[in-house]
């Protein structure tokens, strides 16, 4: 580790005048580089323009994954998947450990991730459905300010994520998913740094107004259905092989329709792969090589813009 507390490393900037505490974190998972850029771009864009409170900037929470330029640490342990971690742990409990107590210091929480090399996302804004309204409404207005067109409300059970350290912290928190696969996508960092000055804007921090899309031009939806945000567990591959999509993010589906094709070239077989339900998809395989059971994509059972409710049950 490095840095100002010889841990993770994070870089703090105030305001004039008082304000709120706003935590912006990037790199949780190695393999997701946008994130990092659009952090370390923020620092320098910050400078002298914080008019109010307090944002601390984590540029690369998981160097350990980061240096294997993959999801998982040197441990081999997903950090997204074990806060808030051990102080006394392996690496990336340790890491945990250190982001999780940053999280409880704040009073507002972002964490940008992509779909790393394996997935490629819907640009969306997500949250946990926070059992407090207050809370969840915070997280509502933050996910409505980055702009993107895709608003997520999902399950707020699931323990081991940085939003669950948040969640019972009670610190209104909410996370974004944008692009993925190889190469950099400019577009993603500068959505990200956008619609975090947009927030901080919101927050009257900046000194400027604040410009967001109506909802009413968005999808947005909010599913309280249990794991509903779990994006590794939707449409297992029915089969080994090279799966080649016949769909991108954001298309509108038919149900039935196809989705792609695998084809095991050892046996010479191909399976079709098709729409589970009709509707939005956000989540779309790019790493080709898959085995049987592995997520393949997703679907949001969305048709038109405005807020759509799930319940479960």
């Amino acid at each position: 580790m490095k840095g100002n507390t010889e841990k993770v490393y994070y870089k703090r900037l105030n305001g004039a005048l008082p304000g709120p505490h706003v935590l912006l974190s990037a790199g949780v998972h190695g393999d997701e580089y946008e994130p990092i850029l659009a952090a370390s771009g923020l620092i320098e864009e910050l400078e002298g323009v914080l008019a109010a409170g307090t944002v601390t900037i984590v540029p690369l929470v998981n160097e350990s994954a980061y240096n294997r330029a993959s999801r998982c640490g040197e441990d081999g342990l997903d950090l997204a998947r074990i806060c808030p971690g051990k102080a006394d742990g392996s690496v990336s409990e340790q890491t945990a450990d250190q982001i999780s107590a940053l999280i409880r210091e704040a009073d507002y929480y972002v964490d940008m991730h992509t779909g790393g090399l394996a997935y490629d996302i819907y640009p969306l804004a997500g949250y946990m459905l926070h059992p407090s309204p207050d809370v969840l409404e915070k997280q509502q207005e933050m996910a409505i300010a980055y702009n993107l067109p895709l608003i997520w409300g999902t399950d707020h059970r699931p323990d081991g994520r940085t939003l669950s350290v948040a969640r019972d912290a009670h610190v209104p928190a909410i996370y974004l998913e944008y692009g993925g696969g190889t190469g950099i996508r400019e577009q993603v960092t500068k959505a990200y740094q956008a619609g975090f000055m947009n927030l901080l804007k919101y927050l009257t921090m900046i000194d400027a107004p604040a410009r967001t899309v109506p909802v009413a031009d968005r999808y947005w939806v909010e599913d309280y259905r249990a794991d509903s945000g779990y994006l590794q567990a939707k449409m297992p591959s029915p089969a080994d092989g090279i799966f080649s999509a016949a769909v991108k993010p954001g298309d509108q589906l038919l149900p039935g329709q196809l989705w792609g094709r695998i084809v095991d070239p050892v046996s010479g077989t191909t399976t079709d792969v098709r729409a589970e339900a009709g509707g939005l998809a956000f989540l779309l395989r790019t790493t080709v090589k898959v085995k049987k059971g592995e997520a393949l994509g997703g679907i949001l059972p969305i048709e038109n813009a405005g807020k759509t409710v799930i319940h479960e049950g």
